[in-house]
């Protein structure tokens, strides 16, 4: 009792320790994640120009791309490509508000019929758009299906957005163009000629080894073109991969179960506590049953030609005779059991024609309302008509075949090989005659064929084939688990490099890894490598395991790079190169001595050459190459004088025109003018977004989140 009298007299204070416990809890909380802003830079996954870019709205559109581009798209691709289309958006939009650029409902409903137009969905009984069926359309899907109302709604948004894009794109192009002083000297580069003699002396008369670059004459280089030498944050890895991978023992454990499939055996029965007899795949009388029990690959009751068995055993199976077993044998990642059970002579190609006949329900219908006997009722009586007469089979087959992709041509299908139709399609073609005509039913409808020809008739034979895939077992898999945790522990006690070594395991070094890549080279992708990388917590020389789909990678964080200028190391494979141009520059023109061409080019171990016809526009020199600023030069010196060494790309240069041939001139220059204008209208769309971007301030944290 004494105790609770004495928390109830101090109820008060308790009650303000805890009230200050909760709030030294919630703002801890609250530094620790840094606060109110920290919550909304949680959403945020990118910053344009100021306005903030949803994380929730980004993540559901990237879900919507990853749906469109399928299997073959990765998730890293679909946020590129949402990230691409936010950029635009916000650059544009920002120009289209400064700009007051707005479209109205009338030019939205003009822009969605004409995209509409050849969309049956909205046209009427004559084929022309109708917008009283796009009103109904859109009312019942707002009606019955949110999602496609939702869909629809995005479809108008990028439909305004695109003309929108268009004023603004026009406005730009309308100021873009070429006056007819520009034209006349577009004519001018391009007619106008001279005829040189020169001298070369190539940059590849000096070794690069006999010219020495320092490091840190690259670093002076990147100092003063730091502009040009900026790089984004990076990491270097290197990793060790271990494969799970069939052991020898496998095979031969996978090879023994496979030849057990072969004789009969006898099991026992455990419902009737009897041993019962089992055929095995040599004596069995159902190899399609027994296939389709004991293979990974199922059974395939196509007939085969020799081309079509396995290349390392087609002679011997292809020469057994029926009844006769082939195997175990290894036929690339299985072990198989093969068994012929028929053999014919058929074509190895048919040609055929068709007209389909469909009927209400089947994918082939349309708007069709036929029932099946209707459409059996017509197979029949079109058989008729082309059995009497062949000629009419392409107009029937125009006039009643639901293919599409060949009723105008006649209903041919052309040369096509076995097993390239559907079942009963495919048995007709190639168990018939060339001439035969017949019906078939099919899941696309009644089939009317006609074999027009079959070409090189020979034996084929049906084979019945058990297969088992060659996979490590558990055993295997334990052991490949417990040697990559070995060298994981390993490696980080004596040393990555060292341990790979120790245990001839190839270390691959991935250099300058980005922070949106996701393709590790020799793994594939593996955007949790990258992420693990990137994260703040990953020290350098850390080592981490990561599952594959066939394995694991044991790999280690080598160097971190920030983003900001190259230094020497890293930018010395562009730097250098220039740098011993500029070396190679000063050493050629310590050779050139002389105040004749003939001079200089004896001294310099060199010959006089000649070059005709020369012009500005394709600024090409026999012998030497393109060389832009050496054909420049030409126009500007004065015939007969000897000019001072030129620099161009493939050498330092000693020229001396010959002859300058000016162009006769035009009347108008108007066609040049025009066509420099349609190039440059035409460079409008890409180089817009190019700048807009460039100047535009974006704050990137996708990687953040992906």
């Amino acid at each position: 009792m004494a105790v609770l009298n004495k928390i109830r007299q101090r109820s008060v204070f308790l009650i303000v320790i805890i009230a200050l416990a909760l709030f030294s809890f919630v703002l801890a909380d609250l530094i620790r994640n840094g606060g109110a802003i920290s919550q909304r830079a949680e959403n945020t996954i990118a910053t344009i120009n100021g306005k903030d870019i949803d994380r929730t709205e980004f993540a559901q559109k990237v879900e919507n791309a990853s749906r469109n581009f399928g299997a073959s798209g990765s998730s890293i691709q679909a946020v590129n490509y949402v990230w691409n289309q936010e950029v635009r958006q916000a650059v544009f939009e920002e120009q289209f508000e400064e700009l007051g650029i707005k479209v109205g409902e009338d030019q939205v409903n003009q822009l969605l019929a004409e995209s509409l137009a050849n969309n049956p969905t909205f046209q009427n009984e004559a084929g022309v758009f109708d917008k009283a069926k796009m009103q109904e359309y859109v009312a019942n899907i707002k009606a019955t299906s949110p999602q496609q109302y939702q869909q629809w709604l995005s479809f108008e948004e990028n439909v305004s957005k695109g003309a929108r894009e268009d004023i603004y794109l026009n406005m730009i192009k309308a100021g873009v163009g070429a006056t007819l002083k520009e034209g006349e000297l577009a004519y001018k580069m391009e007619n106008d000629n001279v005829n040189i003699k020169y001298v070369q002396l190539p940059f590849s008369s000096i070794q690069d080894t006999e010219v020495t670059v320092t490091d840190a004459e690259i670093q002076s280089y990147i100092d003063k073109h730091a502009d040009q030498y900026e790089a984004d944050a990076s990491r270097n890895i290197r990793y060790v991969l271990f494969k799970e991978e069939p052991s020898a023992e496998d095979e031969k454990e996978i090879t023994s179960e496979i030849a057990g499939l072969l004789e009969d055996k006898v099991e026992f029965v455990e419902t009737s506590k009897t041993n019962d007899s089992v055929k095995g795949f040599r004596n069995t009388e159902n190899a399609e049953e027994f296939v389709n029990q004991n293979s990974v690959l199922k059974y395939d009751n196509n007939f085969k030609f020799k081309k079509d068995l396995p290349a390392t055993v087609a002679d011997t199976i292809y020469n057994m005779s029926i009844g006769e077993v082939f195997g175990p044998y290894k036929d690339g990642e299985y072990i198989k059991l093969s068994k012929v059970i028929a053999q014919k002579q058929m074509p190895d190609s048919v040609k055929a024609s068709h007209i389909l006949v469909a009927w209400q329900g089947l994918r082939t219908a349309g708007d069709l309302t036929r029932t099946k006997e209707e459409a059996k009722t017509l197979a029949d009586s079109i058989l008729t008509v082309i059995k009497g007469d062949k000629t009419k089979f392409s107009d029937l087959a125009t006039q009643f075949s639901a293919d599409s992709s060949n009723k105008d041509k006649g209903g041919d299908l052309g040369y096509f090989v076995p097993g390239a139709m559907v079942p009963a399609f495919n048995n007709y073609c190639f168990e018939n005659k060339t001439g035969d005509q017949g019906i078939v039913e099919t899941q696309f409808g009644y089939h009317i064929i006609s074999i027009e020809d079959q070409k090189n008739e020979q034996k084929a034979i049906k084979v019945a084939t058990v297969a088992q895939k060659i996979e490590p077992s558990e055993k295997t898999i334990n052991t490949i688990f417990t040697e990559t945790t070995k060298f994981q522990i390993a490696a980080k006690e004596k040393g990555f490099e060292e341990v790979a070594k120790e245990k001839e395991l190839l270390s691959r070094p991935v250099n300058k890894i980005k922070e949106l890549d996701e393709n590790i080279p020799g793994i594939g992708g593996q955007r949790s490598i990258v992420q693990w990388a990137f994260n703040e917590d990953t020290e350098t020389g850390a080592i981490k395991r990561f599952d594959l789909p066939d394995g694991y990678a044991v790999v280690q964080l080598t160097a971190r790079a920030s983003k900001g200028t190259m230094n020497a190391k890293d930018a010395s494979i562009r730097v250098k190169p220039i740098l011993v141009k500029e070396k190679k520059v000063e050493m050629l023109k310590s050779k050139i001595s002389g105040s004749s061409l003939e001079d200089i080019a004896k001294n310099a171990a060199q010959t006089v050459k000649v070059a005709s016809a020369l012009n500005m526009k394709t600024p090409t020199i026999s012998g030497a190459g393109t060389e832009p600023k050496v054909v420049g030069a030409a126009f500007a010196i004065e015939q007969g004088k000897v000019s001072t060494p030129i620099v161009g790309n493939n050498g330092v240069y000693v020229i001396e025109v010959t002859k300058s041939t000016p162009a006769s001139g035009l009347d108008t220059y108007l066609s040049y003018a025009s066509q420099a204008s349609k190039s440059q209208v035409g460079l409008v769309n890409s180089k817009v977004f190019e700048a807009l971007k460039e100047a535009a301030e974006i704050e990137d944290k996708r990687a953040k989140f992906y």
